[in-house]
């Protein structure tokens, strides 16, 4: 029996998948295919797996300390428990995050052998997918270090690939890898094709946590000697285990193909093969992507939300807010939110990655947060502000409740617009029903509860000479969260 230790990445940012993928609230977090967000696609996937001689467990997972309780949140949605969430301070690629959570399954005493996958890829044919696994488990089960090739259906120049050589298997279902070789232009990526020797990188991997945590310490010891120290120095918070931040900050950034699978590559003491896979697989890279594994029209368009369109052909039109029209276009792309209204054409949507970096030089937030910010608590969205003014429509969960604290530069007014909040102002405690408000004078320390079993919504005029969300003050926080 091979007991199995799903490894989740989630550390991206998916810029290309601007305005709806941003900083604080990524692709993976998104229901961009289906019901389900790419992150609990992902969680869900080992769901379907009956092979008798494989067990899964509950999935670790790594991610940006920014996007905890938006991770946890939609682990609850799904009922899913996780054997760990460890965060990272600041993002520094996949290899350093794969040895976190190796070190995190060798601590609990386990040599599991590990699937990592990343958090926001689909994958359409489960049934595929499992056999695969239970063919890469019993490789990485003799030490192997195990990668999947997607089988390639056209020329892809965004991609790089794995060239497979001898047989690694005694079913001829797994292959030595001869090398990894870097996003091609168009003519190698056609001779690559035409070869049947060459796969995408799925960034998928299967192998031991020993075996990953000897070839990171071969091949980069930097990487190996920060991580062992922040995870050595980590505490435990709430459900979270947190690796020591000014620790980690030293860590070089690298991927693992760049830090371990390349140079394992031909080395005797590190055996790498791939399994070639064919899974209905693409990792949603662009909103051409998206096009692609989206269900389409009579006129070979994807419509999502409020969208009326006349003599439009193969593009995407995604609406949030408000009506999105489009007359005689062709390959398009318009996505509207509620800060921000992108168009592309389809050929060029790798490019919006260069609207985001300048977005982001210039000082703006759209690139980072969405006019609706989620916190463990519920969420809030400015509704309108102005020069000393500024209005929130907030939602707070059942149960939940937000820091006690106050604000030097600001007063607030709160209005009931559905549900009870216990307000605590002061040395006063007491209870708001629909259609009441209650005025925060400046430097009064508050708190706003949900003492109900429905959402809280309530509006909030804030008034002041700043209204920064860093005039906060925290005295007590149930998330952890206080000054």
């Amino acid at each position: 029996m091979t007991t199995i230790q799903p490894v989740i990445l989630s550390g991206g940012s998916g810029s290309r998948l601007w305005p709806l993928s941003r900083e604080h609230y990524p692709k993976q977090l998104l229901a961009l295919v289906g019901k389900n967000s790419l992150l609990q696609d992902t969680v869900d996937r080992l769901d379907q797996d009956n092979a008798s001689d494989i067990t899964a467990r509950n999935p670790l997972l790594v991610c940006n300390e920014e996007h905890r309780f938006l991770v946890a949140e939609q682990l609850r949605q799904i009922d899913v428990s996780a054997s760990s969430i460890i965060l990272e301070s600041v993002g520094r690629n996949t290899a350093p995050a794969l040895t976190l959570a190796a070190l995190a399954v060798s601590q609990k005493g386990n040599d599991d052998v590990m699937l990592v996958m990343p958090a926001d890829h689909v994958i359409r044919d489960a049934g595929a997918f499992h056999d695969a696994i239970f063919e890469g488990a019993q490789l990485a089960n003799d030490g192997v270090l195990v990668t999947f090739g997607i089988v390639p259906s056209h020329a892809e120049t965004g991609y790089g690939y794995i060239k497979s050589g001898a047989s690694a298997g005694a079913n001829g279902k797994a292959f030595v890898v001869e090398k990894f070789v870097e996003k091609p232009d168009v003519e190698m990526a056609m001779a690559y094709l035409a070869s049947g020797d060459y796969f995408w990188n799925s960034g998928i991997f299967m192998m031991r946590a020993s075996a990953w945590l000897k070839a990171i310490e071969c091949f980069r010891s930097d990487i190996s000697d920060v991580c062992r120290a922040s995870f050595d120095k980590g505490t435990e918070d709430n459900d979270f285990f947190r690796a020591d931040s000014e620790t980690f900050k030293a860590c070089p950034s690298d991927s693992i193909d760049y830090a371990v699978m390349e140079k394992a590559t031909g080395d005797d003491g590190f055996p790498v093969a791939v399994i070639p896979i064919d899974v209905g697989w693409s990792d949603v890279g662009a909103w051409s992507s998206l096009w692609d594994v989206s269900e389409r029209d009579g006129e070979g368009n994807v419509i999502k939300g409020d969208v009326v369109t006349k003599d439009t052909k193969n593009s995407l039109l995604i609406s949030e807010h408000r009506l999105v029209t489009g007359v005689g276009i062709e390959d398009m792309i318009v996505v509207e939110t509620a800060d921000a209204v992108m168009v592309a054409h389809k050929s060029r949507t790798q490019d919006v990655k260069s609207i985001v970096e300048g977005l982001k030089s210039s000082g703006r937030s759209e690139y980072q947060s969405h006019r609706r910010v989620y916190r463990p608590w519920g969420s809030y969205e400015s509704i309108d502000f102005g020069e000393r003014f500024q209005v929130k429509r907030i939602i707070v969960n059942p149960g939940a409740s937000l820091s006690l604290q106050m604000h030097h530069h600001r007063a607030e007014h709160w209005i009931v617009v559905q549900g009870t909040a216990r307000v605590t102002c002061g040395e006063e405690d007491f209870l708001l029903s629909e259609n009441q408000s209650t005025y925060i004078p400046l430097g009064v320390k508050h708190r706003l509860e949900n003492p109900g079993s429905f959402a809280l919504e309530l509006i909030e005029v804030q008034s002041g000479s700043y209204l920064g969300e860093d005039d906060i003050v925290r005295f007590d926080d149930v998330y952890g969260r206080a000054n």
